[in-house]
């Protein structure tokens, strides 16, 4: 029986199934992505919440395999030379899970280039820029006066979703036919914003058509319609 005991994130999360994939996580965009790609993979995965409003996230068990102290992480006791293996980032984390199972990134190297740069293109822009502006539109930045700050979100925003209209104006997914690991990274964002950020009336989102019905696709999808909901929040 596989045993992860050497990993001290297992004292405070004990791997009922340690064979399988440990997730570690909360069902945040981010969080969100990784359970989806578990959930559409088939991948066996045993799920741990990571809870926020007790500071999981700071404690040295958490941080012995996510130093950045952010979900999700995983640890797979079947890495790479079928050696325990822990990770952190969730773009990291789609591609390590996309190359294990062989699914959801193109097997010839310009296709799976082609997916990792749209990939980064959520990493670096949609998840932070959004993410700003989910919090000056519902959280704090209601109370400035200064609407500077909230408009430079918006606009940048909205600069990023005509990008990705553009991109699925002739095409069902973002790398076109094929559903990869960009569309799981980049449609809980959009989600997101629209939903529990409150923000699709504010950056416009019925300019934005050929957006909407591909995340009306994506959540359609039934791992997608699980992955949403895991791990089960407390």
């Amino acid at each position: 029986m596989t045993n992860l005991s050497a990993f001290l994130v297992t004292n405070k999360w004990p791997a009922l199934r340690p064979e399988r994939i440990q997730l570690y996580s909360l069902p945040t965009p981010n969080g969100v992505k990784v359970s989806i790609m578990l959930e559409e993979t088939g991948l066996p995965y045993e799920p741990h919440l990571v809870r926020f409003d007790t500071n999981d996230q700071y404690t040295p068990e958490f941080l012995s395999i996510s130093p950045n102290n952010k979900i999700p992480a995983i640890l797979d006791p079947n890495g790479p030379g079928d050696q325990p293996l822990a990770l952190f980032e969730s773009g990291a984390i789609l591609l390590y899970l996309a190359d294990k199972s062989g699914k959801f990134i193109p097997q010839d190297p310009a296709g799976r280039y082609e997916t990792i740069q749209w990939l980064m293109f959520q990493m670096g822009g949609i998840g932070p820029m959004f993410g700003q502006l989910g919090f000056f539109n519902k959280f704090a930045g209601k109370e400035y006066e200064d609407k500077r700050p909230r408009d430079r979100y918006v606009a940048e925003a909205r600069r990023l979703l005509a990008v990705l209209n553009a991109r699925l104006a002739n095409r069902a997914w973002i790398m076109g036919d094929t559903y990869t690991i960009a569309d799981i990274a980049t449609f809980p964002w959009v989600r997101n914003l629209i939903g529990f950020y409150e923000a699709g009336e504010l950056v416009g989102i019925e300019d934005f058509p050929h957006v909407t019905r591909a995340l009306e696709a994506f959540l359609a999808r039934p791992a997608v319609a699980k992955g949403l909901d895991i791990p089960k929040r407390v």
